[in-house]
């Protein structure tokens, strides 16, 4: 393999699971999670990152007003947005409300596709079908997966898919719908050492820890009301985002970020 090339500075936002309801819907927290992300995308702006990463379940149901609401408030984004759908989302109104971004249409089967013009390499995985709640990693996603990894192994890479594969705590166990295709994932990952992250969502509590051979990171949810694993005293019922920074021989440093916080 070819020596990866180093990443002179590059910051990444991760967001994920904003759950957006309908605006007046029987749902206390409905205006609440409009607000939250519009306070998480002023920060976001506020602190200038090259790209963000938006790891799927962006809407409750996928109703059409839930995504109106949702592509509002992310229109007044500065950076670059990528997002990949979780299992609560409408794949092709997800598409629609993204406007026209050729990126999203790389594959007319799955949500998933490669970002090649920023200094890392991206690559959004599609973990979901239709109706199913758990991960999945079918074998036509391994071979494409597997594919484009061998195509740029000469680069750091960062990947990013909804559903983690593998356990958290004892809330998230066996998130797949196939066990082994979380291990064919996982097995994918673990050939390819240019790979230097694995970022995800769905499980709406914070996670950084080195795993099978790369930095895996989950980003809690930014809906105060769902999210776990968060000390409240040091988050004041704040919302909470991801900052990713990778530099030099393009090693991953995340940080979780307080909506609002001075530093």
């Amino acid at each position: 393999m070819l020596n990866s090339p180093e990443v002179e500075f590059m910051k990444i936002a991760q967001f994920s699971d904003t759950h957006m309801l309908v605006p007046g819907a029987d749902h206390s927290a409905a205006l609440l999670r409009a607000d939250w992300l519009r306070e998480t995308v002023a920060d976001i702006n506020g602190q200038r990152p090259d790209a963000v990463i938006f790891t799927g379940d962006t809407t409750q149901t996928g109703h059409p007003e839930e995504y109106a609401v949702l592509f509002e408030i992310l229109a007044t984004l500065n950076a670059p947005l990528y997002v990949i759908p979780g299992n609560r989302d409408d794949k092709d109104a997800l598409r629609r409300g993204c406007g026209d971004r050729e990126h999203l249409w790389q594959s007319d089967q799955y949500f998933h596709y490669v970002i090649e013009d920023l200094d890392v390499r991206l690559i959004g995985i599609d973990s979901t079908d239709h109706g199913e709640r758990m991960g999945v990693f079918c074998s036509e996603r391994q071979i494409w997966l597997d594919a484009v990894l061998r195509e740029g192994r000469d680069r750091p890479t960062l990947l990013f898919i909804h559903h983690p594969p593998f356990d958290v705590d004892d809330h998230y166990v066996g998130g797949y719908r196939r066990a082994d295709e979380a291990v064919a994932l996982t097995d994918i990952i673990g050939r390819n050492s240019q790979v230097k992250g694995l970022l995800c969502g769905h499980v709406h509590c914070p996670v950084n820890r080195e795993w099978n051979g790369t930095r895996a990171v989950v980003t809690p949810s930014i809906a105060v009301d769902l999210r776990k694993g968060v000390d409240e005293n040091d988050a004041k019922e704040q919302p909470i985002y991801m900052l990713h920074e990778m530099s030099g021989a393009a090693e991953l440093t995340s940080q979780l970020r307080v909506v609002g916080a001075k530093m």
